[in-house]
């Protein structure tokens, strides 16, 4: 792979063409090339990443940023994400949790299963809301 090489005269996807090779390995090799050689500043920002890491684990990109561009640094959320990513570090913040229900909250059976619909009009349905008094509004009559 390594005669595969992007500054000859014949475009690297006909070489790839040529060796039978796909390009994506091709360009994944060239691009892991390019991240062993990281620059200094990138080595600077991610030691300070990690020691405001280690003191603030619960801190993500978006507030990494905002501690290094305090700190004199120019970085954007990407270049942020970016390196935490290849630090293999993360905010700690709980994601979403839908996808549970309540333990307290009753289940209710569905009472159509296994009633065959043969014909239009033959089921309805409605879906009642319950709402508090707080969460309803005032009424639009009133």
């Amino acid at each position: 792979m390594d005669w595969i090489d992007g500054a000859e005269e014949l475009p690297l996807s006909r070489q790839c063409e040529l060796a039978e090779v796909p390009r994506a390995t091709v360009y994944r090799r060239l691009t892991a090339k390019v991240s062993q050689d990281a620059a200094p500043e990138d080595l600077l920002l991610c030691r300070l990443i990690d020691e405001e890491y280690t003191c603030r684990p619960f801190y993500g990109s978006r507030r990494m940023v905002v501690f290094l561009r305090t700190a004199g640094h120019v970085v954007n959320r990407k270049r942020v994400q970016r390196l935490m990513r290849s630090m293999g570090l993360a905010g700690m913040a709980p994601g979403p949790n839908t996808s549970k229900a309540h333990p307290q909250h009753k289940v209710y059976p569905y009472l159509l299963r296994g009633v065959p619909v043969a014909r239009p009009n033959q089921v309805w349905s409605t879906d009642i809301t319950y709402s508090t008094p707080s969460q309803r509004s005032p009424p639009a009559w009133g």
